[in-house]
């Protein structure tokens, strides 16, 4: 993956997602606060492709300028037990989430290089992640650490295009 689109949380939102952060890494959970590349912010990930070419890029800036973004209510501690074995706070799911979602992919759809049908609609499960990559005893732990969590209303800050290899994030909206 080189491309996502995501959105960022409010201030409030992103303080209390990296104190769950904090607490994976007292409990010896490596959280995404110490993620390898040093740039993980708190964010649900809407969709992922190998490119996400200029052009297709300010179509989405402008399809989101008609859009407004609903908060998301992360209360849902969940998993991902696949290859990266992911612990994530999953978010309320309701219709005009899920509309947001579909107009981003209707933009995207055959536009972009490679898209990751994972966060294709009828697959996407939205959520901020909160470790990855961890072996299945420190999935069990993070959980144990975090449970029951709070609910996290979050308002959209902002949506960008993440380069996740460069970790530069350009703002659309």
């Amino acid at each position: 993956m080189a491309h996502t689109v995501a959105v960022f949380f409010d201030d409030e939102a992103e303080r209390k997602v990296r104190a769950l952060w904090r607490r994976l890494d007292q409990a010896g959970v490596p959280s995404l606060a110490k993620h390898p590349n040093g740039w993980w912010a708190p964010r649900v990930t809407f969709a992922a492709a190998k490119q996400i070419p200029r052009k297709t890029r300010d179509l989405l800036k402008d399809e989101l300028r008609t859009l407004a973004i609903p908060n998301l209510w992360l209360s849902n501690l969940g998993t991902f037990p696949d290859t990266e074995n992911v612990l994530m706070l999953g978010a309320v799911v309701d219709n005009e989430l899920l509309a947001v979602h579909s107009a981003i992919h209707d933009v995207l759809a055959g536009r972009v290089q490679a898209p990751q049908a994972y966060f294709m609609p009828g697959s996407w499960t939205p959520h901020c992640t909160l470790t990855q990559g961890v072996d299945h005893h420190k999935l069990v732990e993070g959980f144990a650490a975090l449970h029951p969590v709070d609910r996290i209303e979050a308002r959209v800050e902002h949506v960008g295009i993440v380069d996740t290899q460069t970790a530069e994030v350009e703002i659309i909206k």
